[in-house]
């Protein structure tokens, strides 16, 4: 009779393994946010690596997203259309595009506006306390 295992003790223990590891699965989720959405080395629209230029005119629109060259004269021409100055010549710039722009912008102001919400900032306080080193 000392071999037999408790159904509820293995219950108990299985629902904390499975718990644990839902908490991982939170933890990387949260981390991911923060490691691959805000990387300064990295363009915000294509994911290229940003090589930062110092010559760059400093008059030129101000492009409030860390974007690579390429991406960031697209996001000036966008931005022009948009007030009705297009001066591009250049046929991929069609209501698709335009469409891509604008979501992509709504995109990013959705993503900021879910990380400054307080149900995010309790979700990292909570996680805070299963970080290595947290204690």
């Amino acid at each position: 009779m000392g071999n037999v295992i408790s159904l509820d003790k293995k219950i108990r223990i299985t629902d904390k393994k499975k718990e644990a590891i839902e908490r991982k699965r939170k933890i990387m989720a949260v981390r991911k946010v923060f490691q691959c959405a805000h990387c300064a080395v990295k363009c915000e629209k294509c994911g290229t690596q940003i090589h930062l230029d110092k010559s760059a005119d400093k008059n030129d629109l101000r492009v409030p997203y860390n974007l690579c060259i390429s991406c960031a004269v697209e996001y000036r021409d966008y931005i022009e259309t948009l007030k009705g100055n297009a001066k591009s010549s250049d046929y991929w710039h069609n209501d698709a595009w335009l469409r891509v722009w604008s979501t992509w912008i709504a995109y990013k102001g959705a993503t900021d506006s879910y990380m400054r919400s307080k149900e995010f900032e309790r979700l990292l306080n909570e996680l805070k306390t299963d970080l290595p080193g947290s204690e």
